[in-house]
């Protein structure tokens, strides 16, 4: 093996893949880019992992088998990044495919950028359209956010880039920590403390992964990825967000009146955020009264010097009118209202 540290190194988690590791394995082996290594974290597979990791290894030097017992996808992503040389770090899952020219792309975005920390890219929907609608419109939804700024407001709406498509500067491991086990989704609480931490992320325009939505996926199947932990997580992290951004704190004016707003929204009170009323366009609403707190209707809300909105309607057709509404009231986002869900 050559002795020269590569120059980028593919983290990737792998645990009963043997169906998909091979074409994961393939996509990366046919890469533009050529100084990079591949470490992949075996989480104990009790199935042809090993024997499909230990047969590209010896085939191929760039291949690093690490065989752990099963801990879990953030032990297993963890200890990919700790045996990392590579000043970057390309995350890969074993169901998806890389493109040729992602390492290749993201390798030179971060060289030229040295502000940037993490690069994701746009992605190709690797499931079907009409059997996995909402999967498919959430990836739609990510590939429009290309900046920053997007991503950054729209973090606590859900995970504003791929998991398994983001290179990131090795360090930023070190200063800010890596994946943490819980009963949460580790990769995106991750995404929102490097977020929190000021750490640039930036996104190509070009789709260079394809994202697989296969039944077994953990966000399917594992616990932590259940609504609820996707809520507990993002309230945490908005509520410290309202108390540095939010003039009015800890009074915000939530938008959205129905039952499943209310459950998620009331979460933020358990870190100190007072909701001084709920805003609702639906008449049945208006008027009433939730917990003691009054339901008024949105036109009733005072200018952005008065109050701080804060967009809890999970629809994205609801959610985009609510912000043309606020914005033409001289809201701006980030700066009198933010968009959750």
């Amino acid at each position: 093996m050559d002795s020269t540290p590569p120059e980028v190194s593919v983290a990737l988690p792998a645990f009963n893949a043997g169906p998909t590791l091979p074409a994961a394995l393939d996509s990366l082996l046919a890469q533009t880019h050529t100084h990079f290594e591949i470490v992949v974290a075996d989480d104990g597979s009790m199935d042809a992992t090993p024997e499909v990791l230990a047969a590209y290894a010896a085939r191929d030097p760039r291949v690093r088998p690490l065989y752990l017992p099963h801990r879990g996808v953030a032990h297993a992503f963890n200890a990919a990044v700790a045996a990392a040389r590579g000043a970057f770090v390309a995350r890969m899952d074993a169901d998806d495919r890389c493109l040729p020219r992602r390492l290749e792309l993201q390798a030179a975005h971060l060289r030229e950028h040295p502000g940037t920390g993490v690069v994701a890219c746009r992605v190709e929907f690797g499931g079907s359209r009409e059997a996995c609608a909402g999967y498919a419109a959430h990836v739609d939804w990510t590939n429009a956010l290309l900046t920053h700024e997007a991503m950054s407001l729209a973090r606590f709406v859900d995970a504003p880039l791929a998991n398994p498509s983001v290179m990131f500067r090795r360090e930023l491991v070190a200063a800010h920590g890596g994946a943490r086990q819980g009963d949460f989704p580790e990769d995106y609480e991750m995404w929102l403390r490097w977020f929190e931490a000021g750490v640039r992320m930036d996104k190509l325009p070009q789709a260079l992964l394809v994202w697989n939505d296969p039944p077994e996926r953990a966000s399917r199947t594992d616990p932590r990825y259940d609504l609820q932990a996707f809520y507990r997580v993002k309230a945490e992290y908005l509520a410290r967000w309202l108390a540095l951004h939010n003039p009015h704190h800890p009074e915000v004016v939530v938008l959205g009146a129905g039952r499943v707003t209310r459950r998620r929204a009331a979460l933020l009170e358990d870190h100190g955020v007072r909701i001084a009323a709920w805003a609702d366009i639906d008449p049945r609403k208006i008027g009433n009264t939730v917990a003691g707190v009054p339901v008024v209707h949105r036109h009733e809300l005072p200018g952005p010097q008065a109050c701080f909105a804060l967009s809890y309607v999970a629809s994205r057709g609801a959610r985009e009118d609510i912000g043309a509404f606020l914005e033409a009231r001289g809201f701006r986002p980030g700066v009198h209202y933010i968009t959750a869900a």
